[in-house]
């Protein structure tokens, strides 16, 4: 996906509802519990958990939150288990779709799952059916209003901490990393003061494919609200061109 789109979509999403916004919170409150029972609550000691905080931080989740999410995970300790499962099928007309959950329950969020792709005409597949399509990727968008720094001196600083690409778009600047590089080109920049839309590592089509019929663009657009409104799915994919 484009910086450009991306930051769009960023943007929506950002301006949606409060049940929107309590859904996001939902998801990265998740991932902060598993992150600090695989790694501890410290950030300093824990890449993942800071990856996590960085990633609350640039959808607005305040400090006190966090810090309640962390000091939740560390001190309970029967905590409901999560863990991680993903689901890749297709969409109308072929669309790829990868779909990461976070689970107590893995019955439950599977035929979840399936009957948001049926009722989009569309069908589970295999693992591996569609993946292979796509790129995982540390991904980071910063908006041009938000940084002021030249474009080339931001390109340089991003190549020079890891970055293994650097564009600009309309009205944003995407950097993408190796995924294993992502938490130390992250912190780089955050030391020089930049704010991120979005940081996070992502999974990026390596081809899009256009949908212009109507039927099926409104099938596509079900499936994904119905992943969309359930609260164990964390993220998903498509290689739709939008």
């Amino acid at each position: 996906m484009s910086g450009h789109s991306k930051f769009a979509n960023i943007k929506h999403k950002k301006e949606k509802n409060d049940a929107a916004k309590g859904k996001i919170f939902t998801i990265i409150g998740r991932e902060i519990a598993v992150a600090v029972k695989e790694g501890g609550p410290d950030p300093a000691n824990n890449s993942r958990l800071r990856d996590v905080i960085a990633k609350a931080k640039a959808n607005n989740m305040p400090n006190d939150t966090i810090d309640r999410g962390i000091k939740k995970a560390a001190g309970d300790a029967n905590a409901v288990n999560y863990e991680y499962v993903s689901y890749e099928g297709y969409g109308p007309n072929g669309i790829a779709i990868i779909v990461e959950a976070l689970t107590d329950n893995k019955n439950r969020t599977a035929a979840n799952v399936r009957s948001a792709f049926t009722k989009g005409n569309g069908s589970i597949g295999t693992q591996g059916c569609v993946s292979y399509s796509f790129d995982k990727k540390g991904q980071m968008i910063i908006d041009k209003e938000e940084c002021d720094m030249d474009a080339d001196d931001l390109m340089m600083l991003a190549l020079d901490a890891g970055a293994e690409d650097f564009s600009e778009e309309e009205d944003s600047f995407e950097i993408i990393t190796d995924p294993d590089e992502f938490g130390k080109v992250r912190e780089a920049l955050e030391k020089e003061g930049l704010v991120f839309a979005s940081a996070e590592v992502t999974m990026i089509p390596q081809n899009y494919v256009a949908l212009t019929d109507e039927t099926a663009l409104k099938n596509l657009q079900r499936t994904l609200d119905l992943l969309d409104e359930d609260d164990d799915v964390q993220n998903v994919y498509t290689n739709l061109e939008e």
